[in-house]
Order: C-alpha cells, then structure tokens, then sequence
C-alpha cells in the first residue's frame, strides 16, 4: 500500500481526516467552553503538517496517475468537508478495484 501514489494518499486522508474531526469535535470544544486554548494549538499545528502532506499527495497522485481537474477538486475539497476524507477513500477503493 505505501508503494503506491494512491496508497499512500489513502493512507493520509485517513490520519489527516482524523486530525480534522478530532480538532472540530474535542480541541475546539475545549478551547471555547472549558477555556483551554493550548488544545487548539497542539491539535490545529498537527493537523496543519497533515493537511500539508495531504496536498503533497494529491498532488503525487496527480501527476502520477493523470487526474482530471475533477477529481483532484473532489479530493481537495474533501479536506474542508467533516468525514469527507472517508468518502474520498471508499471512491479510490472502489476505483482501484
């Protein structure tokens, strides 16, 4: 799986979907309802690096596997969407299928 473009932006989506869902679902919450900020910090900064190597996959995958401008709207905007990373890897898996 690692040795594969789409592998390896699976693999990314997944890690870098979590991050997402735990920063909107447990760091923020902290942050505005028991006042601890440093939460937002710590989560926000970690899933700044993952969504960073997310492009950087997308783009990987991009190149090597000719996508359309399509698909890689579809995949960058599953970044901005809540589980929208999951939905992104049940179509590659379907598609590498």
């Amino acid at each position: 799986m690692l040795n594969h473009p789409i592998g390896r932006l699976r693999i990314i989506a997944f890690i870098e979907g979590m991050s997402y869902l735990v920063l909107l679902a447990i760091a923020m919450p902290l942050k505005y309802f028991l006042d601890i900020p440093q939460a937002v910090k710590i989560v926000g900064s970690l899933h700044g690096l993952l969504f960073v190597l997310y492009v950087l996959a997308v783009i990987h995958v991009t190149f090597a596997h000719r996508w359309t401008v399509l698909k890689v709207l579809f995949a960058m905007l599953a970044a901005f969407i809540p589980f929208g990373n999951f939905i992104l890897d049940s179509r590659l898996l379907k598609n590498s299928r």
